[in-house]
C-alpha cells in the first residue's frame, strides 16, 4: 500500500478512537446531558473531522492498478449504484434469514438500536451515520483494504478478508454474517464498476433508509405495530369465541 493508504488507516483507528479523548473534554466544559446525547455528539464530532481529512488523503491517493481498467461509464455508474442499494438490501436479507433459521439468532440488533438513541437524542448523528460513516467506510475497506488484498489474492479473499473486518468494526459480533455479506455486495460492485462511488452510493443508500424509517418513522411504525397486535389478539378472541 502506498503512504496515502497507510495515513487513512491510522486518521481511521484515531476516529474510531476519538470518542474517548471527547467525552472527557465535553464533561471538563461542564456538559450535562444524557449519556446518548454525550455519545452521540462525541461520535458527530469525531467521525465528522475523521470524514473530512481520510476524504482529503482519499482523493490524493493514487489509485489501486488493479481497478483502474474497463471503469463503467456514467449510466453504468448511475444503474449500479441504484442497484446496489437493492443487491445489499437482499444479501442482508438473506444473511438474517440464515442467522434466523440455521443459527437460531434471533432478528434485531444492539448495536442498531444504540445508534437509533444516540440519534434521537443527537439529530446530527443521522447525518454521521447515513452519510459520514458509509463513505469512509468504503474508502477503508474497500479501497484501501480490498484494493490491497485483491491485487495480490483476486476477490474471494479479498472480499472475505474485507467484509469480516467491515463486520467486526460494528462491534455487532452476533450478526457478523450480515454485515459480511454486504462487504462482499460492496466489493463486487467496486469490482463491476471499477469505480468507488458506486459502492459508497450504495451503502449510503442502505443505511440512510435505515436511518429514515428507524429514527423518523420510528414512533408511527411502533404504533403500528401495537395495533396489528391489538387486532391480532382482538382476531384470536373472536374466533375462540366462535369455537366454544
Amino acid at each position: 500500500m502506498n503512504k496515502h493508504y497507510w495515513l487513512i488507516l491510522v486518521f481511521f483507528i484515531l476516529m474510531q478512537l476519538s470518542p474517548i479523548g471527547i467525552i472527557p473534554i465535553m464533561f471538563a466544559m461542564g456538559f450535562d446531558g444524557s449519556m446518548e446525547e454525550l455519545q452521540g455528539l462525541a461520535i458527530s464530532i469525531g467521525f465528522t473531522i475523521g470524514f473530512i481529512i481520510i476524504t482529503w488523503i482519499a482523493f490524493r491517493a493514487k489509485p489501486n492498478e488493479a481497478l483502474q481498467e474497463n471503469k463503467a461509464d456514467i449510466p453504468k455508474t448511475v444503474l449500479w449504484s441504484f442497484l446496489g442499494i437493492f443487491l445489499a438490501f437482499a444479501a442482508q436479507y438473506a444473511a438474517a434469514m440464515i442467522e434466523t433459521f440455521v443459527f437460531g439468532i434471533e432478528p434485531g440488533s444492539e448495536n442498531t438500536e444504540m445508534i437509533v438513541e444516540m440519534a434521537n437524542a443527537a439529530p446530527f448523528t443521522i447525518l454521521v451515520v447515513a452519510v459520514f460513516g458509509p463513505v469512509v467506510e468504503e474508502i477503508v475497506f474497500r479501497m484501501v483494504i480490498f484494493g490491497a488484498l485483491y491485487k495480490r489474492f483476486g476477490f474471494w479473499i479479498a472480499a472475505l478478508s474485507s467484509g469480516l473486518m467491515f463486520a467486526v468494526i460494528h462491534f455487532d459480533f452476533t450478526h457478523l454474517l450480515v454485515y459480511l455479506a454486504m462487504g462482499v455486495v460492496f466489493a463486487w460492485l467496486y469490482v463491476k464498476t471499477k469505480r468507488i462511488i458506486v459502492p459508497i452510493i450504495a451503502h449510503v443508500g442502505i443505511n440512510s433508509f435505515v436511518m429514515l424509517v428507524q429514527v423518523v418513522f420510528g414512533e408511527q411504525l411502533q404504533d403500528l405495530l401495537e395495533q396489528m397486535e391489538e387486532m391480532e389478539q382482538s382476531v384470536q378472541m373472536i374466533l375462540g369465541g366462535w369455537f366454544l
